[in-house]
């Protein structure tokens, strides 16, 4: 198993994840289902170094982007000590190996590289099962937040209610 940056030739695999992941959403009648995301938008995490994949026997696993600051979700807790995880989608062959444990592990890591002390995380809805998965992860659940300025957040995002999760390191 091993951690890296995800490619350019990375994308129709991390497409067919995210599609599989929102199938999986509709099937377990989640809350709010992931969108068609913006192609540019994850080409930008993949040439920003953004983009990440976990390879197991050289598979992608599962793929997560993070960003650095956060304002329309997190208003004002957003600051520059954190780093924030978006868009966990696991490969369905790989399902079930509690891979959040080992994305907070290597995110852990990479703060103590970056100067970082929290590792946050949201998921839109009150979805009851994801939350204690989180938690029983390691994160703190922080509550509900009501987004309100949502332009430039991807369409699930817009006017929606979201669960913000927090590791202080």
């Amino acid at each position: 198993m091993k951690i890296e940056n995800s490619a350019i030739s990375d994308l129709t695999t991390i497409f067919e994840l995210y599609d599989a992941a929102t199938r999986y959403q509709i099937e377990k009648k989640i809350v709010t289902t992931w969108p068609k995301f913006n192609e540019k938008m994850v080409e930008n995490e993949i040439a920003e170094n953004r983009q990440f994949k976990l390879l197991i026997d050289n598979q992608i696993a599962c793929v997560w982007a993070i960003t650095f600051s956060d304002p329309e979700i997190w208003q004002e807790r957003d600051n520059d000590s954190s780093i924030y995880i978006h868009r966990i989608a696991t490969n369905s062959n790989f399902r079930g190996q509690n891979f959040v444990k080992i994305i907070i592990d290597w995110a852990s890591q990479y703060c103590a590289e970056h100067n970082k002390k929290f590792i946050r995380m949201d998921t839109t809805g009150e979805n009851t099962k994801l939350i204690a998965h989180y938690t029983n992860s390691g994160f703190d659940f922080l509550g509900l937040s009501q987004l309100t300025e949502t332009t430039n957040l991807p369409a699930h995002y817009h006017n929606a209610l979201v669960c913000l999760f927090e590791i202080k390191l």
